[in-house]
């Protein structure tokens, strides 16, 4: 039996199941890419992954079973639909990274250049489209053959477990982007509140439970439509109870949406109690120092001047401090010969301003990329490494044979190397949280910070070389991490989206792309800690132990079934 067998409302020959369910699923995903920038159309999200939840619930075993398929247990057509909904959702979300194309300035030519973008590209959309599969896979073998033999709550359960520990596991890696919980961002700050209680799991469960207890509630209602049918045949059912048990599917998820958004506004709607004595003006330097430039000699003098112009009229502003974007002025910041000959550096020791400066480290033989805190008499006072790299641009794979392609992006006869996943930041203002461009997508490192004495965030980035989309999807993990530390944030990029958060995620200014700007503005000094902050993501391991217990239960329930008959 197929699915369509039991939606007969749907007209569906068995002949065209495969081919519809596909493109159902297909449209499934790329409604969820619709929710991120640059559609942002956020409220999708709630509803996109219940054509995929439908399919995987009523998809039969087929009877006819190869060798592979005995092990895997299902037929190819079934992890087709899945694949088809994760290369819709993270293939259209991603497409920015086409924005890479073409890397002429790396010495790149136009065609290889292409094929470069299209490799990324794909093998992005497929790494997520497998986080996909996989979930689908788990979900379907912790069924059983008859979804009737398990409640609809506990198949909410057990997918909202897997989707989010799958989640965990993949921010664990290199590749990690498009959680569902940035969907939600920057538009429905009150649900992304619940980001204080678990982190990105909990905004993530939130979307998933709802998609789920929607699904179950369609599966039931058409369930109960087919035994409805029965009893008016039989004469047995009323008119007002057959629609109220239409009725009753869908409150469900309704009411869980609601509860979840109130939880979320409370927290949302908290005041902000900031003491004067916390101040700190804060200074942010936008350069709009184009990549085919920034690693060459005309875009090294450029920068100079447009940085230290910026310095010193931020200075004359009285600000405590200056803020500029990752790899601004990418030299030797370590090599205290090296930036003693810098124009902007003798701006410090004239200024007497504190600078956090993107620019690069020494690590032994190779460099790190950085941002230093230099205070009034020049000296470095803390650094922090980039700890998560982006895959071929400055982390190389098999850099035996591409390492050669990363020396395009520095004027150093060396290649990038990660930093401490545990490091810490002290500035003479008290500790920050720092994050650099890609480090923003991995919660984990604001945690961790925050956790040890973070009063305020400062993140730096270049994103010159991607399409605007990517500019606002960065600026909405950023949204998120000040939203789960509880804390102000100072964000410089080169060529925009550079901002100013408040810990309740309102965007209090933002700056244009494409441009040279000069921006001052108050942040705020917390010491608060969040339950994430405190405790970490607890929600995805209690979500699996109360998913195993109950798929444990059901099985227990099973074998008594089977002796007592």
């Amino acid at each position: 039996m197929t699915v369509f067998n039991k939606f007969k409302f749907l007209q569906i020959e068995p002949r065209n199941y495969r081919k519809l369910s596909g493109a159902i699923a297909l449209l499934g995903g790329v409604l969820m890419a619709l929710t991120t920038a640059p559609v942002n159309a956020w409220l999708l999200a709630w509803v996109a992954l219940v054509p995929l939840w439908i399919l995987v619930v009523n998809y039969q075993r087929s009877e006819r079973e190869g060798k592979l398929q005995k092990f895997l247990l299902f037929p190819a057509s079934f992890f087709l639909l899945p694949l088809l909904w994760g290369i819709g959702y993270h293939g259209l979300a991603l497409s920015w990274i086409m924005g890479i194309h073409p890397m002429t300035w790396l010495g790149v030519p136009w065609w290889p250049s292409l094929a470069i973008a299209l490799f990324c590209w794909i093998f992005i959309t497929f790494w997520g489209a497998a986080l996909v599969t996989l979930w689908a896979w788990l979900f379907a073998i912790a069924l059983p053959k008859k979804s009737d033999n398990i409640s609809r709550f506990t198949r909410v359960l057990i997918g909202t477990a897997l989707w989010c520990a799958l989640e965990s596991f993949w921010s664990q890696g290199s590749l990690w982007w498009t959680s569902l919980s940035y969907t939600q961002s920057p538009y429905n700050l009150p649900i992304l509140h619940l980001g204080q209680l678990s982190g990105p799991t909990a905004v993530t469960a939130a979307i998933v439970a709802v998609n789920g207890l929607i699904s179950e509630g369609f599966l039931e209602g058409r369930r109960k439509k087919e035994e409805g049918r029965r009893k008016r045949e039989e004469g047995r059912e009323k008119e007002g109870e057959r629609r109220w048990k239409n009725w009753i599917d869908f409150i469900l998820p309704a009411g869980l949406c609601l509860i979840l958004h109130i939880v979320g506004w409370n927290l949302y709607d908290r005041p902000l109690i900031q003491p004067p004595e916390t101040a700190l003006k804060i200074g942010i330097i936008q350069g709009n120092i184009p990549n085919e430039i920034k690693f060459d000699s005309a875009g090294w003098q450029r920068a100079l001047e447009g940085y230290t112009a910026g310095y010193q009229q931020l200075a004359d502003r009285g600000v405590d401090a200056v803020l500029t974007p990752e790899t601004s002025l990418p030299f030797v910041w370590t090599n205290e010969y090296q930036r003693s000959t810098l124009s902007f550096y003798r701006a410090i020791l004239d200024r007497g301003v504190v600078a956090w400066v993107g620019g690069f480290g020494q690590q032994e033989n190779s460099i790190t990329n950085s941002l230093f805190a230099i205070d009034k008499t020049g000296e470095i006072l803390s650094r922090y490494d980039k700890t998560k790299l982006v895959p071929l641009g400055e982390y190389i794979p098999f850099y035996e044979i591409l390492g050669g392609i990363i020396n395009r992006l520095s004027p150093l006869d060396a290649h990038l190397v990660p930093g401490n996943s545990q490091q810490l930041f002290d500035t003479p203002f008290g500790r920050a949280i720092v994050g650099i461009c890609y480090d923003s997508a991995f919660a984990k490192i604001f945690r961790y910070q925050a956790a040890n004495g973070g009063e305020f965030m400062l993140t730096a980035s270049n994103n010159a070389h991607y399409k605007p989309p990517m500019l606002a999807q960065h600026h909405a993990l950023d949204v998120m991490r000040a939203i789960e530390t509880d804390r102000w944030a100072a964000i410089a990029t080169n060529t925009g989206y550079s901002a100013f958060v408040n810990p309740h995620g309102e965007t209090v200014w933002m700056s244009r792309i494409n441009t040279y700007e000069v921006k001052d503005a108050a942040i705020y000094r917390r010491k608060t800690k969040t339950l994430y902050v405190r405790w970490g993501d607890w929600l995805m391991p209690l979500l699996l132990i109360a998913a195993g217990l109950a798929v444990l239960e059901r099985r227990r329930n099973q074998e008594e079934g089977r002796s007592l008959g």
